[in-house]
């Protein structure tokens, strides 16, 4: 214990580099052993289970493909009013999804790691969504896999603003138990925003920070308070509980890595 102490800094990174990437197959592995067991477990529905199944698929695809025109529609606004109002254009990002191959959650850090890495062109810092807001950020990139710090981590701060306003509020992740539901911390919450667990608000990415792009959704202000200054209020906010049984994310990966 005591010469590890003294091995010199890039002995210790390489050798945690080299112990990840050998032990990154297992966990890959045992993530596509339980997709094929759900692949099987499938198969055996009935014909009727499969044949309603696909009505309902069918629904939802028209209902994506009115939902894609739509948001085409918005997108060519978007641009008309951008070149009226000579605005910069939004920071583009290429969508590269990503299975889930393992979630880590304890008292001190909440993150997973997905099936994707380096060789997907995915960088660190990028920002991870899925459909219902933000996820998290890239901590770590390897060969195969990456490492996200989920916005639950006590390790992740965002700034943010209530839904409709647009005033910057610093949002941090809480210490969250193992099996309880997820939280964060809010500071700086102006003195004339008010929420409680009746009349709760919504709080979004505001898009500062240059990593998440505005309007993700982040959780729901559930209670806010003085603060011991006096100046601002500080609050506690809910996540989503779906952040602990995602199995399909979204990595948004900057064009411009600069």
């Amino acid at each position: 214990m005591l010469a590890w102490l003294f091995v010199p800094v890039v002995v210790k990174t390489f050798t945690r580099a080299s112990f990840f990437e050998l032990t990154a197959p297992v966990d890959a592995t045992a993530s596509h052993a339980r997709d094929l067991q759900e692949f099987w477990s499938l198969r055996g529905h009935s014909k009727s289970e499969l044949i309603e199944a696909g009505r309902d698929l069918a629904r939802l695809n028209a209902s994506y493909s009115l939902s894609v025109q739509q948001n085409a529609e918005l997108r060519a606004q978007i641009t008309r009013l951008e070149s009226l109002l000579r605005m910069p254009a939004y920071a583009n990002y290429r969508a590269e999804p990503a299975r889930v191959a393992r979630r880590d959650f304890s008292g001190w850090w909440q993150r997973m790691t997905i099936r994707k890495g380096s060789n997907y062109g995915i960088v660190v810092g990028a920002p991870v969504v899925f459909t219902g807001g933000a996820v998290g950020r890239v901590v770590e990139v390897h060969a195969y896999t990456s490492v996200v710090d989920l916005i639950s981590s006590p390790r992740l701060r965002i700034a943010g603003v209530v839904e409709g306003d647009d005033r910057p509020i610093s949002f941090q992740g809480g210490e969250n138990r193992t099996f309880g539901p997820a939280r964060g911390v809010l500071e700086f919450v102006p003195l004339d925003i008010f929420a409680d667990a009746r009349n709760p608000k919504r709080l979004v990415t505001s898009g500062y920070g240059g990593v998440f792009p505005p309007g993700l959704f982040i959780g729901t202000i559930v209670k806010v308070e003085p603060s011991p200054d006096g100046l601002f209020k500080t609050g506690e906010i809910e996540l989503d509980p779906n952040l602990s049984m995602l199995h399909e994310v979204t990595v948004l990966v900057p064009l411009d890595r600069d």
